[in-house]
């Protein structure tokens, strides 16, 4: 906790596979035979959704992966180098162009205000905030760097992730090693 801090710098060095597997087990990782999860959800709803969008990770081809917490897996949603779209999405942010991984958390909130109401969508943003600094919390443990990124432009970012009109991008965290 004392060694956290926004790093916005990064070497151009990949990441390992086993570091992006635990940097996003750590958002949303099965922690028990009952499905409990790293990060608490009101009801055990899981409104969250984390991906991974790589540009340098030694074993995982330049895409966007979304993560299978049941499976520990990435599933392939693009192959492709899509930093470059990613930042322009986030305002021209440097970290989301340098950084080998950005995470990205979305809320698919239709699953928690079934239960909840409008109440629900605040819950998700919670949850968001103790998904994303599980991650942040993470990357400090791996000797990595990460800077927690909210301005971007919501329609950019779910245009290159293809997402529904039920998803909603919450969260950037770019990681990678500092410089």
């Amino acid at each position: 906790l004392a060694l956290r801090r926004s790093v916005r710098n990064f070497k151009d060095t990949p990441l390992t596979l086993t570091s992006v597997s635990q940097l996003i087990w750590s958002a949303q990782g099965i922690t028990n035979m009952q499905g409990h999860r790293t990060s608490p959800s009101a009801g055990a709803l899981y409104p969250l959704e984390t991906y991974v969008i790589a540009g340098k990770v030694d074993g995982l081809p330049s895409g966007i992966y979304q993560y299978l917490p049941g499976s520990h897996e990435f599933k392939n949603i693009k192959i492709g180098e899509f930093q470059n779209a990613l930042c322009k999405a986030a305002l021209n942010q440097s970290p989301v162009r340098q950084a080998p991984v950005t995470i990205l958390i979305s809320g698919v909130f239709k699953r928690i205000t079934g239960k909840y109401g409008k109440r629900g969508i605040q819950y998700a943003l919670i949850e968001a905030g103790h998904a994303g600094q599980n991650i942040l919390l993470q990357a400090v443990s791996l000797d990595l760097g990460a800077v927690p990124i909210g301005a971007f432009h919501d329609q950019e970012i779910s245009n290159l992730m293809d997402f529904t009109v039920d998803e909603t991008p919450l969260y950037l965290i770019p990681v990678g090693v500092p410089k």
